[in-house]
């Protein structure tokens, strides 16, 4: 059990690694408002995690891979990439970065500073709940895991990894982007983080459509 662990552990650590809506949604946030205000994405972000998690491990058929309840949730997530995408394009370098890191808090109503954090994490939430990316890897995992007929308590245990280490490691993405040191770094390269980030979540959507046409083909 403890190898089906590790190869557990090790498969959603890579899939981490690469990136994808997930993190250059947290990098925008952390850059041009501070760790602070990540952190409430990346919360977001790792709830909608445990929602796949959960849905995946206990078997529910609208998170079977191949059925049009599993596609349509793909599509849905294709069609929120292609809108992040394009905003990332259109308003690169539009706005001054971490205006929030020079601001003292006495210059933002409480108020209005919670409904951004609220609308922050709204954020990061949808960018989990509809990446196709995530629908895909946690049903592919599952699959995988009711194969070697898991226990109940062991899944249970792999769901609480798998969130940590998603919150986690948001978290440190949040904390090292927002470090003075490298914002002042990122200050001319953000405009092309963003077209780029722009076009690969565009690249995304897209080969997730044309996979899904040929697969209904």
């Amino acid at each position: 059990m403890m190898q089906q662990f590790f190869i557990v552990a090790a498969a959603h650590f890579l899939a981490l690694l690469s990136p994808g809506p997930d993190f250059f949604l947290v990098a925008r946030t952390s850059i041009k408002a501070g760790w602070r205000h990540a952190a409430q994405a990346c919360l977001g972000i790792a709830i909608a995690n445990g929602v796949f998690i959960l849905a995946a491990f206990s078997g529910l058929t609208l998170f079977r891979s191949g059925s049009m309840s599993f596609v349509a949730i793909q599509l849905a997530g294709c069609a929120y990439l292609l809108y992040l995408g394009i905003l990332f394009i259109r308003f690169a370098g539009t706005s001054p970065i971490a205006e929030n890191n020079v601001k003292t808090h006495d210059l933002i109503t409480e108020s209005a500073d919670v409904l951004r954090l609220c609308r922050v994490f709204s954020l990061g939430f949808l960018s989990g709940i509809l990446n196709p990316k995530n629908a895909l890897f946690y049903v592919s995992l599952a699959t995988l895991i009711e194969g070697s007929h898991t226990t109940m308590s062991l899944k249970v245990l792999y769901g609480v990894w798998m969130f940590s280490i998603v919150l986690l490691w948001d978290l440190l993405i949040a904390l090292f982007i927002g470090n003075r040191l490298v914002l002042q770094y990122f200050s001319q390269l953000l405009p092309w983080l963003e077209r780029i980030s722009g076009v690969i979540l565009i690249g995304v959507a897209l080969s997730v459509i044309v996979v899904n046409v040929i697969a209904l083909a």
